[in-house]
């Protein structure tokens, strides 16, 4: 594999130094391998790709800017125009000067770089968006805390027959095993149902398990876990996986009043963080439902490639109701387009799928959720179908039996470039890793977790080993071996903001701001990747797995207007202040969707 080459990319009379590891070449027309040595714009300009005719002006032009493109050779330039919902031409200010006459909105950037808008290839932006509305334990530190918070909701809340929420931490209890009686010590009278961070785990108290029926006798259901008391064996308050189900199945729906505010809200908090394209992970009919409402209403800021629930324990005819939800809810901004497989768990709680036992447990290695003949039938009749693959996978195992089923599909319906994807992907096996690029299949990454964080020394490194733990997230493996990169956030589980994740993809190391997170090495320096790397997974890696590449994901003549404009340019800050860039301006479609100095940007919803 031949070493990093170093770029100076010359702009707007600064240097703009990266290092860009070139990769074997990719299948794929957007990433950039160059032979060359260096790279100056002040000697490559990008021409203007096209001449306004007479009397034709833009409604925008931007100038005085670091405008990173993303196009096929990552060019940069100062300016560029837009009309309607397109860009019309990128250059130099002299060019783009050319474009703007007496109702052109001139924008001065004063040297402020502009990107692609991002797309978050893997995010539940509704359901994020209802608990919003819910109790929220995300950051409490102890179980003072958990307890606080708690107390606080059931007041303000006197009126709720349930109280609902979570994103608690599992690294507050003892083997990650929360009990029922310190949510009692609280709240007595009333059932609570709170679902951890990582969304793998619920937590209740003695009411709420006595209200759903769950006893001693109660078996653990086929994909999942009830922790039970060791000497009585009644429930102890942790529900992993499908037995959380148990509960869940007596608490409150949300409402579609619920679901339609959460939805509204979430969109504008993902518009905040400069995306403008998004891939809803597991998506319910109520889910589709809100997300057609707002888009009729006009209301939809966002462009939503919607995953369906898949069932284990369903059949074949699963696939016809998808198609009949496809059919119903599709349209304008509103794709119908995946199908969201969960192949197995996470590792903390022992349900991650793995080639090779636990280290504490010897032997377990997990819950695979899908037989090898089942996945792979139903994968099979979800892309004959049309439906791009979707597939959470955190084991080893898990991401084999996941290549394996897509490999299936291949050898029974050819390639009808659906580009699966495969979401997480903690562990690879070597011997799979070139699978990914054989096959078409895209690596779906959540960079924020890769790092040491207090969640990785204290649960991950006992279960897994040191070995193990530190072949986590292979990111520049994958990219090396020619696969494409896209990156979605997983929100609720972690940070909306793709800034905090591209930082870790780049540092391999947490957020400045959490120094307990920070004592130890970075997590496998050689998985990290370049600054631009990840811009990339961000941008028109994102795009090409939500098959937009031709319309968004770089800044180019005749594309989408959507891009977003930071107070300081990525490529100027240290590595470790990248999460504290700011998006000030998010556009969609040619309209500025949001605008940190003037939040009353109005909202475009013209379809893709």
């Amino acid at each position: 594999m031949p070493g990093p080459k170093t770029f100076s990319l010359l702009a707007l009379g600064s240097s703009f130094l990266f290092n860009a590891f070139v990769p074997a070449a990719l299948a794929v027309p957007f990433v950039h391998t160059s032979s060359g040595d260096e790279l100056s714009l002040a000697e490559q300009p990008i021409p203007a790709e096209k001449k306004p005719a007479e009397h034709d002006e833009a409604d925008y032009v931007f100038l005085n800017g670091a405008i990173c493109t993303m196009d096929p050779a990552r060019r940069w330039c100062q300016a560029l125009a837009i009309k309607g919902n397109h860009i019309v031409s990128v250059g130099t200010n002299e060019q783009i000067s050319s474009w703007s006459g007496g109702g052109t909105k001139r924008i001065d950037l004063q040297g402020r770089m502009v990107l692609p808008s991002f797309h978050d290839t893997h995010v539940h932006l509704a359901e994020g968006g209802v608990e919003l509305g819910q109790l929220n334990l995300e950051g409490c530190a102890d179980i003072s805390q958990v307890k606080q918070r708690l107390k606080t909701y059931a007041e303000k809340n006197p009126h709720a027959k349930w109280i609902l929420g979570g994103n608690w931490a599992l690294t507050l209890f003892p083997d990650a095993n929360p009990k029922k009686e310190t949510l009692d010590e609280v709240v007595p009278d009333r059932p609570v149902f709170l679902i951890s961070n990582d969304g793998h785990s619920a937590w209740a108290n003695s009411r709420a398990i006595e209200i759903s029926g769950v006893t001693a006798k109660t078996a653990d259901p086929a994909l999942g876990r009830i922790e039970r008391d060791a000497k009585t064996g009644e429930p102890s308050g942790a529900f992993r996986e499908a037995a959380a189900d148990l509960i869940r199945r007596k608490s409150p729906r949300v409402t579609e009043a619920q679901m339609l505010e959460g939805v509204r809200k979430a969109v504008k908090y993902a518009n905040s963080f400069g995306i403008t394209h998004v891939t809803e992970a597991n998506t319910g009919e109520d889910i589709l439902k809100a997300y057609r409402k707002l888009a009729d209403a006009n209301e939809l800021s966002i462009k939503v490639r919607a995953a369906l629930e898949t069932d284990p324990e369903g059949s074949v005819k699963q696939v016809n109701r998808a198609i009949a939800l496809r059919n119903k809810y599709e349209g304008g901004r509103l794709k119908v387009a995946e199908a969201k497989f969960f192949a197995d768990g996470v590792v903390e709680t022992h349900t991650a799928s793995l080639l090779t036992p636990y280290l504490d447990k010897k032997d377990v290695t997990g819950i695979s959720n899908w037989t090898d003949e089942k996945f792979s039938q139903l994968v099979s009749a979800f892309e004959k179908a049309g439906f791009q693959i979707h597939i959470h996978a955190i084991g080893d195992k898990a991401v084999r039996q996941a290549l394996n089923s897509i490999e299936s599909s291949r050898r029974t319906n050819g390639d009808l470039d659906l580009r699966p994807h495969i979401a997480h992907l903690q562990l690879v096996d070597r011997a799979d890793m070139p699978r990914f690029q054989k096959l078409g299949v895209t690596a779906t990454f959540q960079a924020l977790w890769a790092y040491r964080d207090v969640f990785v020394k204290d649960l991950t490194v006992p279960v897994l080993g040191e070995e193990r733990t530190n072949s986590m997230y292979p990111i520049n493996s994958l990219l090396r071996l020619g696969t494409v990169l896209s990156a979605g956030s997983d929100w609720t589980v972690s940070s909306l903001n793709p800034l905090d994740a591209i930082e870790v993809a780049v540092t391999r190391k947490g957020l400045a701001e959490r120094p307990e997170d920070n004592k130890d090495e970075p997590l496998n320096l050689d998985e990290r990747v370049n600054l631009m790397d990840f811009l990339a997974a961000y941008t028109i890696g994102g795009a090409y797995c939500d098959h937009t590449e031709k319309q968004s994901g770089s800044l180019e003549a005749g594309k989408a207007a959507d891009l977003i404009v930071l107070d300081k340019n990525l490529f100027d800050v240290p590595s470790t202040d990248i999460h504290k860039v700011k998006v000030m301006q998010t556009m969609l479609d040619g309209v500025f969707v949001f605008d940190r100095e003037n939040r009353s940007a109005k909202t475009n919803t013209d379809g893709f």
